[in-house]
């Protein structure tokens, strides 16, 4: 069994495959992490954490007998507020009469061998085991549930809290995080992920120091700026070996993923929702649920952690599942044609598709309202007449004519001030009126936290899905939330706005992915600016950056997988001169970084060069072939494209895909500059059987598996910039 419980000496032990998480129940009730890591066996470890050192200014829990019972020395489960512990608690609330002070011991648990739903919430199904352990202030009454379930084959395991008000009055929640760790020793680098609109998830590396250091979103979404994931790494971990700690977070909000070390070196580990701007208000009888946290640990570097969580997101995170196979190869109107396009030039770029391989056309923004720029028509859902004249149902027969789906672009949570929709509804808008508000892009929010602007995008949406033969919707968010004020909640709930707003697109998305399991969502938010685990529950796939350049996308695509799987980001070839840069790189290596993710392409394609088709014809081809690699193989990151060399070797970046029976592989190496006369390079390969001996197509030869992996394979010279090569191996029977 996964989870046991030693009744002797109160312990409650969590194994995977290769770790195990410990933690008891202590003196007077209160719960004691004490150990996550590789696997153990049972064993009592309470001699590790005598003869704390303690003084006045470590003050003693209630009934305790000597000074190294204070909480804040000990290693706590899950911390609360006003107990001796000064670090950063994992729960706060605010009764009646003003107090804040809560004193959670041990009531009860439970050992479950399924594990129970969150609702309301995206989260992980399945598992091997659960684990409800139940909390109360004596005191007040109220009632603490924190979760926890098993996912062995993934060295994962999952946390969440909920709250109960059992107090007969209300209490205001302040603060609920998902998981609380506390880890030995200070001795870790931090890795966490920042950027911007166009320049996401770059990796950000740093040592810890005392003190709190933390990633967080204040936007109302995860947001392009970090990611609701953090790493804690031993100095010397790598791609291969290592030890590493990891938290993720299965929501689109406001996180916060903090690390904060105390003077006696000891560094506890939070994640959840971020107390800032946050409060709830609990009636008595009512419950909160935190979002669910996902912790693994890896003793075999950061490459084995990313295929915990690629290997858990994929056989548990909603229609992440799906992402097992490849997705259709799209072509997307966007940098093709803008706002500027009618009937007949659609039908010109569908039809120019005929031979390409192509699978699916999407019709980006532009199609609907009067919008012929970004100023005009969000909300207004229904057809352009001046462009469209005959309605979607023409270009969605052309699609079909010419062996292709049809697929559409939509920004439903976004209104524009010039729509029928403000115009009836201004008051369903995120500000307070009479008051200046903030717009982006040109629009305004759509308040998602009042149940009938849910319902009205519910039958708005699933109108436009019933009548039209849709097979993709690229679901877009082009700004983060300001002005937070919704006029359908009453001033003692203002707080709760954001986390409302999240609960209702939530809603929406479970009742339009129920009711239309046909259609394939992709998530966007101006890029990347919500790829999360929350948003992937519903959109398995989630267009990476608007930077389409083929080699920012090597840093964008490479610290993306560190903890999604590179089959959930949408990546494309675009025409050059790059849009976004004006950088020129070869069709080959667009292709080659593209098809790395779920592949597709973004330009005019009746602009093409018979050669240029051959080429496109010849990717579409290979990827048809290989995708299932991209979807079910295993991922190794290679070589980094955020470690410059500087010793005359060529900066590059390398991956590759490994099928599970390790009989298949697809290796990809981009060079970024070249380099004059530069020293011979060899690529070393990982995932394969040593044993095995490897055909690669590309070289017309025969590897050995412990050779490409231990030796290496001796790279060809490239003499260009930004030049891709492309290595196919099968196992030799």
């Amino acid at each position: 069994m996964p989870i046991a419980y030693q009744d002797k000496t109160h312990t409650f032990q969590l194994d995977t495959a290769n770790t195990s998480y410990i933690f008891r129940v202590y003196n007077d009730g209160y719960l004691f992490h004490e150990y996550w890591g590789r696997r153990l066996r049972p064993v009592d470890l309470t001699r590790l954490f005598k003869g704390c050192y303690s003084s006045s200014f470590n003050p003693n829990w209630p009934g305790a007998a000597g000074g190294m019972d204070s909480l804040d020395l000990l290693p706590a489960e899950y911390p609360f507020y006003g107990s001796g512990d000064f670090r950063s608690p994992a729960v706060e609330a605010a009764f009646s009469d003003g107090s804040r002070l809560l004193n959670l011991t041990y009531v009860s648990h439970e050992i479950l061998p399924a594990k129970p739903p969150l609702p309301g919430l995206p989260s992980l199904d399945g598992g091997d085991a659960a684990l409800e352990v139940t909390l109360a202030d004596t005191a007040t009454g109220l009632t603490v549930v924190l979760s926890y379930t098993v996912y062995e084959d993934s060295d994962v395991i999952t946390r969440h809290a909920r709250i109960v008000n059992t107090t007969g009055e209300a209490v205001r929640v302040g603060r609920v995080l998902s998981a609380s760790v506390d880890l030995p020793g200070i001795n870790y680098d931090m890795i966490g992920q920042y950027g911007t609109h166009s320049r996401e998830r770059q990796i950000d590396r740093v040592p810890l120091r005392h003190g709190m250091q933390a990633v967080e979103s204040r936007r109302g979404a995860s947001g392009h700026h970090s990611n609701p994931f953090l790493v804690l790494a031993a100095p010397d971990a790598g791609e291969t070996a290592g030890e590493v700690y990891a938290a993720a977070l299965i929501y689109s909000g406001n996180f916060l993923a903090a690390a904060e070390v105390d003077a006696n070196n000891v560094t506890r580990l939070q994640i959840g929702l971020n107390p800032f701007d946050f409060s709830w208000k609990l009636e008595p009888g009512e419950s909160f649920a935190s979002p669910e946290a996902v912790l693994t640990y890896s003793a075999e570097g950061l490459g084995r952690m990313s295929r915990n969580f690629h290997r858990v997101f994929q056989g548990h995170l909603g229609r992440v599942k799906e992402t097992k196979r490849p997705g259709p190869i799209v072509l997307n109107s966007w940098e093709a044609t803008y706002f500027d396009f009618d009937e007949d030039k659609l039908r010109g770029i569908i039809q120019s598709c005929k031979g390409l391989g192509i699978d699916l056309f999407v019709l980006d923004d532009g199609w609907f309202g009067h919008r012929n720029d970004d100023t005009t028509s969000l909300g207004d859902w229904f057809v352009h007449r001046g462009k469209l004249p005959n309605g979607l149902k023409p270009v969605i027969d052309c699609c079909h004519e010419n062996g292709m789906q049809f697929g559409l672009w939509l920004e439903p949570e976004m209104v524009s001030e010039d729509s029928e929709l403000y115009r009836a509804h201004p008051d369903w808008v995120i500000c307070k009126p009479g008051q200046p508000y903030c717009k982006g892009r040109n629009q305004l929010v759509l308040d998602l936290s009042r149940p009938e602007v849910v319902a009205y995008l519910k039958e708005t949406i699933g109108r436009l899905l019933s009548e039209n033969d849709i097979a993709y919707i690229k679901w877009d968010m082009n700004r983060n939330i300001t002005d937070q004020y919704s006029l359908g909640l009453p001033a003692d709930r203002q707080p709760e706005l954001l986390h409302r707003y999240m609960l209702g697109l939530y809603d929406l998305l479970e009742d339009l992915t129920s009711r239309f399991p046909q259609v394939l969502f992709e998530g966007c938010s101006g890029g990347g600016g919500r790829f999360d685990a929350g948003m992937l529950y519903y959109m398995p796939q989630t267009w990476a950056s608007d930077d389409s350049d083929a080699i920012e996308r090597l840093k964008i695509q490479w610290g993306t997988s560190l903890i999604y799987p590179p089959r959930c980001m949408t990546a494309h070839v675009s025409a050059v001169p790059n849009h976004q840069l004006g950088r020129v790189t070869p069709l080959r290596t667009r292709a080659l970084v593209a098809m790395s993710a779920s592949f597709g392409y973004e330009l005019d394609p009746t602009a093409f060069s018979k050669e240029e088709r051959a080429e496109v014809a010849e990717q579409t081809a290979y990827y048809h072939a290989m995708g299932d690699l991209v979807a079910g193989g295993d991922f190794f990151r290679l070589v980094s494209p955020f470690e410059a060399k500087g010793n005359g070797e060529a900066e590059g970046a390398a991956w590759m895909f490994v099928s599970p029976d390790q009989s298949r592989a697809f290796a990809v190496y981009v060079q970024r500059l070249a380099v004059p006369a530069g020293p011979p390079r060899r690529l070393r390969l990982r995932g394969l059987d040593p044993q095995a001996v490897y055909r690669i197509d590309e070289l017309g030869a025969d590897f050995g598996g412990d050779e490409l992996m231990y030796a290496g394979l001796a790279l060809p010279n490239q003499a260009k910039d930004f030049e891709a090569l492309r290595f196919t191996l099968t196992k030799k029977v």
